[in-house]
């Protein structure tokens, strides 16, 4: 029974509780982009919130974390790098950018592409890959969803399509992050990886301010709107939903808890709603449905041998 509990395969209360935790944490995600875009709002740059908001996971995973400090070579040491630029500093800044420039909802519809581009390049490098027609019309449904969406907030909305082509770049390096993570998480503890990447996030994010000095006043962390959402975003969203949601892959399989991190737009497009007042018209839900319908399709039609 416990094998098949870790495999996702049990049934009863236990495994019950922790699809509701699944769902909790994407709730809790989906609600990472409104808490962005107040704190830009209250005059935060993108870079600046990523170091804050990093900084504070970081310190908290550091107490969990095996006291290994370094990878077993130089090779995995550099991965680790990698990852933490593509999950971390390029990730997050450019997501953070995006927000600034667009609509929340935007961005998070067209960060949740980065699947396609993590199979895309799955199927140029792995040779135990199976393709289905489905993959490619899913592809091509979803990129003509991001296309109407970008049209809908440049001629409907009067909005800057610079903000969602930064968005489709974040989706591009979380792409790349997933394709790398897969390969070094089967060599790794997951939190000593996850300590990695937020210091290798930190220290790439740093040359930024040779260019662009921090400029918001430290003294404003004492605002309680400020405070609350950089709490919020490096305790919860950050350091508590990756151990709960570790745990949570153990408990129901990683292929179902996967699954529900499609649900994540729609738990954003509900939190703009209410907290932003950010609304979607008939266009913005089209183009919506028709990314979350292809990455869906593109799912189904790739798989491991």
């Amino acid at each position: 029974m416990a094998g098949e509990i870790l495999k996702g395969k049990g049934k009863g209360k236990g495994v019950l509780f922790f699809h509701a935790i699944a769902i909790a944490i994407i709730i809790i995600w989906g609600s990472t982009l409104v808490s962005t875009k107040v704190l830009i709002r209250e005059g935060m740059r993108a870079d600046e919130i990523f170091v804050l908001r990093i900084l504070l996971a970081y310190i908290a995973v550091c107490f969990i974390s095996p006291r290994k400090l370094w990878s077993d070579n130089w090779r995995d040491e550099l991965m680790i790098l990698l990852l933490g630029v593509t999950g971390g500093s390029l990730y997050f800044i450019t997501e953070n950018i995006a927000v600034g420039l667009t609509y929340v909802n935007n961005v998070s519809f067209i960060a949740s592409t980065s699947p396609l581009f993590t199979m895309l390049i799955a199927i140029f490098t792995y040779k135990g890959i199976t393709i289905r027609k489905i993959l490619f019309a899913g592809t091509l449904l979803a990129i003509v969803g991001v296309g109407i969406i970008i049209f809908n907030g440049q001629q409907v909305l009067h909005l800057n399509p610079m903000g969602d082509f930064v968005a489709l770049i974040a989706a591009v390096s979380f792409g790349v992050y997933c394709y790398l993570a897969k390969q070094i998480c089967e060599r790794y503890d997951a939190v000593f990886i996850t300590r990695k990447m937020f210091f290798y996030g930190l220290l790439t994010s740093l040359p930024l301010y040779l260019f662009e000095p921090w400029q918001f006043p430290l003294s404003q962390l004492s605002d309680v709107k400020i405070l609350f959402n950089l709490l919020f975003l490096g305790l919860i969203a950050s350091f508590a939903c990756f151990v709960l949601w570790n745990v949570t892959i153990t408990k129901i399989g990683a292929v179902t808890a996967s699954n529900y991190l499609y649900l994540i737009p729609l738990a954003t497009v509900l939190f703009s709603a209410i907290f932003l007042d950010e609304t979607m018209n008939v266009i913005a839900w089209i183009g919506c449905l028709l990314i979350m319908a292809g990455v869906w399709m593109a799912n189904v039609g790739c798989r491991d041998d």
